[in-house]
């Protein structure tokens, strides 16, 4: 089985610290739904929420589910969602595109990048409505059960 290694590593956990800032801003996502997407950026200490068009390309982030506030949980069986604790806790996973290539940005922690950036990750597939690992082959599975999404991931600046 392929490595795709600490790439993909990276982009998880640009991904969840995503969550951890939007958990900073405080009433700006109030209006927020499942399905709508954001792009953010800024600082933990000043962060910048913008909600946007999830065809955008700088839109980093999709909301999966909101959770009553006392419900805490975000659905488990596959990847971690990050959240977002307001009136309601948003459950976050990555607003993914098949072919695109993501990489390191210091504004937003993650963003499309070309394929051909150092430490890249491509999203050679994107499988809706499904959460199975094996039909990614030999690339990595980053599954989400709610809603069921499956992403395979592979090094983008692979030669």
């Amino acid at each position: 089985m392929k490595k795709v290694g600490l790439g993909i590593g990276v982009v998880v956990v640009l991904v969840l610290l995503g969550g951890f800032v939007l958990n900073q801003l405080g009433g700006a996502a109030q209006a927020a739904q499942v399905g709508d997407c954001a792009r953010i950026s800024g600082t933990q200490d000043n962060p910048s929420y913008q909600a946007l068009d999830c065809a955008s390309e700088q839109a980093t982030v999709k909301i999966a589910k909101i959770l009553p506030f006392n419900e805490q949980k975000c659905p488990s069986g596959g990847m971690d969602y990050s959240t977002y604790t307001g009136d309601s806790v948003f459950c976050l996973m990555p607003n993914f595109v098949e072919g695109a290539c993501y990489g390191q940005n210091s504004d937003s922690g993650i963003a499309k990048v070309d394929c051909t950036t150092k430490d890249s990750v491509k999203v050679a597939k994107v499988l809706t409505g499904k959460t199975d690992r094996g039909a990614c082959g030999d690339a990595r599975a980053a599954v989400f059960p709610e809603p069921a999404v499956t992403f395979c991931l592979e090094r983008g600046d692979k030669r």
